[in-house]
């Protein structure tokens, strides 16, 4: 165990909390603050930051025993050769970024920006982890929409802007959605009618309206809100 994650442990039980609950505090998963405590992961600032709020402590010299405890890690034998030095050196480097790699993926993810046919990525987004979930919705339910035309301009949505959204087949009436109809797809507001109809409206400055059957659409995502290139 590392002199961080005793320090962690120490002051989680000091404050009553059991390693599942800090965890869900922190948006974690219990395993990850396992590690954490058993000095197998380090945890970035940040995380430091939000366990000091948490825990209503002031814990911020752990960074400072994360550091000494990294510099004795990554230290090496003065009789070791040139080509051992570097050999070790560059290992104890790969851990290194693995461990931050493995703590940074425990909190964060990349979303894929993606076009109307969701075949072609466009970029990423980093967002955040809370409870194993992104913003409210499943890690491999949600994704970025890049808006390809400005038929929905009137909705302040318009070509260029990227909409978050999650992946879904039920209909929220009056909502807005990527769906498929006759071979294309589209963004549009979606209102149900009855059972077996379903208004699609479109703004262009303008109210555009097509009433379609329930069987004609497929949907694909709903979208949850917009940002926009300054």
């Amino acid at each position: 165990m590392s002199r961080a994650g005793e320090k962690i442990k120490e002051l989680r039980m000091e404050a009553g909390f059991t390693q599942k609950a800090l965890a869900k505090k922190l948006g974690v998963s219990e395993s990850f603050l396992n590690d954490v405590e058993n000095g197998r992961k380090v945890v970035n600032e940040s995380i430091i930051m939000r366990i000091s709020k948490i825990l209503n402590k002031n814990i911020n010299d752990i960074s400072m025993i994360e550091d000494e405890e990294r510099e004795e890690t990554e230290s090496l034998p003065t009789k070791a050769s040139y080509g051992n030095l570097n050999k070790k050196s560059s290992s104890a480097n790969k851990e290194v970024n693995e461990v931050w790699a493995s703590a940074f993926s425990s909190v964060l993810k990349e979303i894929p920006i993606y076009d109307y046919s969701l075949s072609k990525v466009l970029g990423k987004k980093v967002l955040p982890i809370e409870n194993n979930k992104i913003e409210g919705y499943a890690q491999d339910k949600v994704l970025y929409i890049k808006i390809e035309q400005d038929d929905m301009i009137g909705y302040r949505i318009k070509a260029g802007d990227i909409a978050f959204g999650h992946y879904t087949s039920e209909l929220d009436s009056g909502a807005i959605y990527l769906f498929e109809h006759n071979g294309k797809r589209n963004i549009r507001q979606i209102k149900r009618l009855d059972s077996t109809k379903l208004l699609l409206i479109g703004n262009q400055g303008s109210i555009l309206t097509e009433t379609v059957n329930v069987k004609e659409i497929k949907l694909i995502a709903k979208l949850e809100k917009v940002e926009f290139p300054l």
